[in-house]
């Protein structure tokens, strides 16, 4: 079994992430915690790297069935997963083989053949002579600019490279020389995002083009001042593409939460293609990243909220959020006291109009009746 660390609440929607070869998932660091607020983030160690002890391998199959093993312990059926260079290798043979397991899948810094296959291999016999020592140096160049390589985060990555079992890391080696994707790459139906260091020297740019070419209507971002590890040197680049890639499941929890099934129901049965984008706008930010986040609770965002419709004079909207305000706690009492509130700060002619709705609303809910 791998070596593997879960963050985030136990419900929510799975997401695996994958390390590049002579890394820990520490290479995923500085993207956990956030991703972890909105997903139930799964980070493993390659064999012989990090915390997961040896175990000999030839092929990517081999080791995508290790994840498999990882995402069956923890009683995971379907994931969105995210992998770079190697992780991602695995990523894409997963979502090729075993379609319908993977919801959505990230390619970064990576591509469907690296190499030629012998220069994989003299590394492997190299390294199962000498060690990891040796590529340090070179690593720090293909791994990071001028700029970013002279960061903590990326020393930390160079202490995981020379901490990594040599014989595992040489087995990675050969499972890499014996990977190619290209065939198969259009049998991979999973939403995917494929991502580019512009400056990576390993997979450089025109290798996720190819990705991104051959996958069904994948989306390609390249990210700027980034290498191979754009993850550790460009880390809220990465992270803004992947959330604008997974979907907004946990907006759409909260939404539905705070509005209501019914009210929900509506707006997407009133969807079109001119709103489409509108609505998972909200979803995904309003939603998924304001009303998600843990400075404040529930009953004090509809306070807030209630106030600033009040303000901007947004009664329709008032309406919902009245109803929303009862759902999220507070009482037909409390909610006339953000209204009086409301009349000192916003204005009396506007604190009229929104007791009116407010009073509408409440006599029509069953939980706003005094």
């Amino acid at each position: 079994m791998l070596h593997y660390q879960v963050n985030g609440p136990a419900g929510a929607p799975p997401l695996l992430l994958g390390p590049s070869l002579g890394t820990s998932l520490a290479v995923w660091e500085a993207q956990a915690r956030e991703l972890g607020r909105h997903f139930r983030v799964v980070r493993f160690d390659l064999p012989g790297h990090g915390g997961s002890a040896f175990r000999d391998l030839a092929t990517v199959r081999e080791l995508a069935d290790l994840v498999l093993g990882v995402a069956d312990e923890l009683g995971i059926a379907r994931f969105h997963y995210a992998g770079i260079s190697l992780g991602g290798a695995i990523g894409g043979w997963l979502a090729v083989h075993h379609a319908t397991r993977v919801r959505s899948l990230a390619m970064i810094c990576s591509a469907a053949r690296f190499g030629e296959p012998e220069n994989w291999r003299e590394r492997a016999r190299r390294v199962r002579a000498e060690g990891t020592d040796w590529l340090a140096e070179s690593a720090l160049t293909r791994w990071f600019t001028p700029a970013g390589a002279d960061t903590p985060a990326a020393q930390r990555m160079i202490t995981d490279l020379r901490a990594a079992d040599p014989e595992a890391y040489a087995a990675c080696c050969d499972a890499l020389a014996a990977y190619d994707l290209h065939r198969d790459l259009p049998r991979i139906t999973a939403p995917t995002l494929v991502v580019a260091g512009r400056e990576d020297p390993a997979t450089p740019p025109p290798l996720a083009r190819e990705l991104a070419d051959a996958i069904p209507d994948a989306t390609l971002v390249e990210i700027a001042r980034a290498a191979h590890l754009a993850p550790v040197e460009q880390p809220a680049a990465v992270l803004a593409a992947l959330r604008a890639h997974l979907p907004a499941e946990e907006g759409m929890a909260v939404r539905r939460a705070v509005l209501g099934d019914d009210h929900v129901d509506r707006a997407i049965a009133r969807t079109t293609d001119f709103t489409a984008d509108f609505q998972d706008l909200i979803t995904r930010y309003a939603w998924g990243e304001i009303w998600t986040r843990p400075g404040l609770d529930r009953r004090t965002r509809s306070c807030i909220t209630l106030t600033a419709l009040v303000a901007g004079g947004h009664l329709e909207e008032l309406a919902m959020h009245v109803k929303a305000a009862l759902r999220n706690g507070l009482t037909p009492d409390e909610i006339k006291e953000v209204l009086l509130q409301s009349a000192v700060y916003c204005g009396v002619p506007a604190a009229n109009s929104a007791f009116a709705v407010a009073q509408r609303t409440l006599e029509q809910h069953p939980h706003g009746r005094t």
